[in-house]
């Protein structure tokens, strides 16, 4: 079953990685009593993602937090350390949390996995953006396959 409007999200543990190495960060410690844009992306390092995706949540940062939004993050089904080479490589410093799902657990438990191997990527994401508040989904744009539209930064601002 796929996520929708209204529901909670499950538990779920993800890696990131700060001045102390990685580290795990649940879905609690990263969702309860904050505002969070989450968007994924089906792969770290992959075009679209790289020259688009990330760079578009980088830019308008300073205007999510103005309009409520206590946390940015990124998810990924990559591990921490190449989630952390990546968000180096983008430059996200403080304003984008990195979040690998390394197993994909919490993609697959949300109903958002898509299947990559085709492409030899096996198991990863779907390209999708979403507001959650206090671990309630508020808002969810999800993008069919190869488009890059309803997930991207400014589509969901004007969305808050």
């Amino acid at each position: 079953m796929t996520i929708k409007v209204g529901d909670k999200l499950p538990d779920a543990t993800f890696m990131t990685s700060g001045a102390e190495g990685p580290r795990p960060v649940t879905t609690d410690e990263l969702f309860k009593g904050k505002t969070v844009a989450l968007f994924a992306v089906p792969g770290a390092f992959t075009p679209t993602c790289s020259a688009k995706h990330v760079p578009g949540f980088k830019e308008h940062a300073a205007e999510f937090r103005a309009k409520g939004v206590d946390t940015i993050a990124c998810l990924s089904v990559n591990d921490v350390f190449v989630m952390k080479a990546w968000g180096a490589d983008q430059n996200v410093g403080e304003d984008i949390i990195m979040l690998a799902d390394g197993n994909g657990d919490f993609t697959k438990a949300i109903g958002l996995e898509m299947d990559g191997s085709k492409f030899g990527m096996g198991s990863r994401s779907q390209r999708y953006s979403m507001v959650v508040k206090d671990g309630v989904v508020e808002t969810l744009n999800v993008e069919q396959g190869g488009e890059f539209k309803v997930s991207a930064a400014d589509y969901m601002l004007a969305q808050l």
